[in-house]
């Protein structure tokens, strides 16, 4: 195959599972749905297992495309072992895909989780690592599972307050490019690898906004794009908002990313995302 540095027409589909999606103009709508006690957005809201339950109800009920759940959060914190997180992630992987007709995404870095959400049924494994651990692409090809390619300068929950890159979009794109690569070594077929800039990870609010601006450049290597820009702190720190006054920032991003190409919004407002979504497709249908 050839490299995908070379890849200059975006993504036409996307599998998720037996799912495929034609992705050329409408993008999919991402759930999340976290079982942590100290994330940075809902601050344990969906900790206890009623909640979390009902949350997912509502956002499966409000139309999600996929859920996306974690048991770690991104930023720094406390220690989590592999065992306590599998012991806060499966149960949820394995009752969201018995309940819901809706493709499950586990974000998790670890190659050992992410093998037992496979075996229960998940089908994306949504890594913010970048593939650090070396076994994590060999699993997911096992299972069949798509994988996110997300771009991180340091590790996950690293402090990086004072990132510098010689070229942003270059460098990331480069990453991004070298991980898609590595995925398809790995047996995964271009359709199921998706890229993140991995905004807020290891970037200035400036940065964050550079990338995301320049989000045709990443739709331009040829892999499904996937944004996660809700309620981040780069909108926050631009625009002086505290983490629950970024709605419509978030849906400013939304639009942007979509009209430039990202096919997946990780969204926590999965109304206001599908709305957005909904809107800039009939656009770009209609141009």
């Amino acid at each position: 195959m050839a490299s995908t540095g070379k890849r200059t027409r975006p993504a036409a589909l996307l599998e998720l599972g037996h799912r495929r999606y034609d992705i050329t103009s409408r993008a999919l709508v991402m759930a999340i749905l976290n079982r942590t006690p100290d994330s940075f957005f809902d601050h344990g809201a969906t900790w206890d297992w009623s909640d979390f339950w009902r949350r997912a109800d509502e956002v499966v009920a409000q139309g999600a495309d996929l859920i996306d759940v974690g048991a770690v959060k991104a930023g720094p914190g406390p220690e989590v072992t592999v065992q306590e997180e599998m012991d806060r992630l499966l149960p949820a992987v394995e009752g969201l895909v018995a309940r819901f007709d809706v493709p499950v995404s586990v974000d998790t870095w670890r190659a050992g989780v992410a093998r037992e959400a496979f075996a229960l049924g998940a089908v994306v494994g949504n890594d913010i690592s970048g593939f650090a651990d070396p076994g994590y692409l060999a699993v997911a090809a096992a299972a069949g599972a798509s994988v996110v390619a997300t771009h991180i300068r340091l590790a996950p929950r690293v402090p990086d307050p004072e990132p510098v890159y010689p070229d942003l979009v270059a460098d990331v794109s480069r990453f991004l490019s070298e991980r898609a690569e590595q995925a398809i070594a790995a047996g995964i077929p271009a359709q199921r690898v998706m890229l993140d800039a991995g905004l807020d990870l290891g970037k200035t609010p400036e940065q964050s906004l550079q990338l995301l601006r320049s989000s045709a450049a990443l739709v331009a290597l040829g892999y499904p794009v996937l944004l996660s820009a809700s309620n981040k702190t780069f909108l926050g720190g631009l625009l002086g908002l505290e983490v629950d006054q970024r709605r419509e920032a978030t849906a400013a991003a939304h639009a942007l990313g979509v009209s430039l190409g990202c096919r997946v919004l990780r969204a926590h407002d999965v109304v206001g995302a599908r709305r957005v979504r909904d809107m800039v497709g009939a656009i770009l249908e209609a141009r």
